[in-house]
């Protein structure tokens, strides 16, 4: 294994394990947040038991997050000196200002895990809306600087270096907002689609449980608001990179060839070899109608430029289809249950929807992990694009393939701690003896 590709697969492995807890750390509290104000407003106490329960797997998960968060900040440093000596200066202020919502967020969630009782119950309350704001908070700081990588602003280039730096227009960098809204609803749509999915799997079993049935209900109404609103950020995002990043749509894509009323492909097997995509099911002018609203226009194919300018078009384009199948199955999911909840008056009942969340668990989390892999794959060979390389940026560091089995080790051996403490503390949940009037 060479260096660059050690490193390189160190970060992913790193961001891959970090992005889940993550994203839980921007979700979860959405959901405690409303079993509380649902136990405020009806006194039921399944809901403070599901608020409770969900804020210490918020705090498990906070934890190892921080570990895996403080891991990446080192390899950052380590791994990539070039990339941190050239850039610190550009991307130090989000950063800076992760880490004050990342302590904020700390702070607010000891309050609420140890305030119970202690503080009002308003301003209980309010400590969990703080928990959420600021967690929602680190997460866009961290994809603003992402998104500065990707479209790079900002900034002076002269004589090779970033010179003259404007931190607050390099954070409103062109791919700012469109990252943001869409890592952001991605976050709530895992994290929903995940809890749905599990207490679904519970209901499948013991339909009249109140502890999972409450608990369904608001994860599949998070779940829901993040499906629907999720296609319409993909189409802000793709028509960004359309606009800002053609060569990575045309690897998204898997677009070859320049022409106008280019054809969306579903499936399809890029050969980076014969350039070609076979295999795949393509609808006239979709791309080019869906990426500027004209069916005429022109689309960029990656043969526009040398082959080792381009990003890996295999990896980025099957990883694009993968995210794209589950942002239109999630929707379906969501209205299918909502169709249901309407004809029910109340809680869908039928026992087959449960078995289908049961199995999409997963998929969302799936999706997430695809849409970075879009979004760093498809920028190679580029770190920043246009200015600075991959395999530019990469320490000299020999035996980069020794950190990247340990680390490995430490990544396993937390997600089976992070299993055990969730089946202690929060999966094993009450029989329905445990709420009595509540079924």
């Amino acid at each position: 294994m060479s260096d660059l590709l050690a490193a390189r697969s160190q970060m992913a492995m790193s961001l891959a394990f970090h992005i889940v807890f993550a994203a839980v750390g921007i979700a979860m509290p959405l959901l405690m947040l409303i079993a509380e104000g649902l136990w405020l407003r009806t006194r039921r106490p399944v809901y403070l038991d599901l608020a409770k329960r969900w804020a210490r797997g918020t705090a498990i998960m906070f934890a190892v997050g921080a570990v895996s968060g403080t891991v990446l900040s080192f390899e950052l440093g380590l791994l990539w000196p070039t990339f941190m000596r050239h850039a610190g200066p550009v991307v130090g202020m989000p950063f800076s200002l992760e880490g004050f919502a990342f302590f904020t967020e700390a702070i607010f969630l000891g309050i609420y895990l140890y305030g119970w009782n202690r503080v009002p119950e308003r301003a209980h309350w309010l400590a969990g809306l703080a928990v959420l704001v600021s967690g929602t908070l680190s997460g866009v700081f961290v994809v603003t600087a992402n998104a500065w990588m990707n479209t790079p602003a900002g900034f002076d280039f002269v004589d090779g270096r970033f010179v003259n730096v404007r931190p607050f227009q390099a954070m409103l960098n062109p791919a700012a907002f469109s990252e943001v809204l869409h890592s952001t609803l991605a976050a709530f749509l895992a994290i929903g689609t995940a809890v749905a999915g599990i207490h679904a799997a519970r209901l499948y079993r013991d339909p009249r449980n109140p502890f999972h049935r409450a608990a369904f209900a608001i994860a599949l109404a998070v779940m829901g608001g993040a499906a629907i609103l999720q296609p319409l950020a993909g189409d802000i995002a793709a028509r960004h990179v359309a606009r800002y990043q053609p060569v990575k749509l045309a690897a998204m894509e898997a677009q070859w060839e320049t022409e106008s009323s280019a054809p969306l492909r579903i499936g399809g097997w890029p050969s980076e070899a014969r350039e070609e995509t076979r295999w795949s099911l393509e609808i006239p002018g979709a791309l080019s109608l869906m990426a500027f609203g004209d069916r005429s226009a022109e689309i960029t194919g990656l043969k526009t430029v040398p082959p080792e300018l381009r990003p890996p078009v295999l990896i980025t384009h099957l990883a694009f289809q993968v995210m794209v199948g589950i942002g239109f199955l999630l929707p379906a999911l969501a209205l299918l249950g909502g169709v249901l909840a309407w004809r029910a008056r109340g809680l869908p009942e039928a026992r087959w929807y449960f078995r289908l969340l049961a199995l999409a668990t997963p998929t969302g989390l799936v999706a997430l992990e695809a849409g970075w892999v879009v979004t760093e794959v498809g920028r190679q060979p580029w770190i920043v694009a246009g200015f600075l390389k991959t395999a530019e940026a990469v320490t000299p560091m020999p035996w980069l393939v020794v950190p990247f089995l340990a680390f490995t080790a430490l990544y396993l051996l937390l997600g089976v701690v992070v299993l055990v403490l969730m089946w202690r503390h929060v999966l094993a949940i009450p029989s329905a003896t445990a709420f009595p009037g509540e079924a």
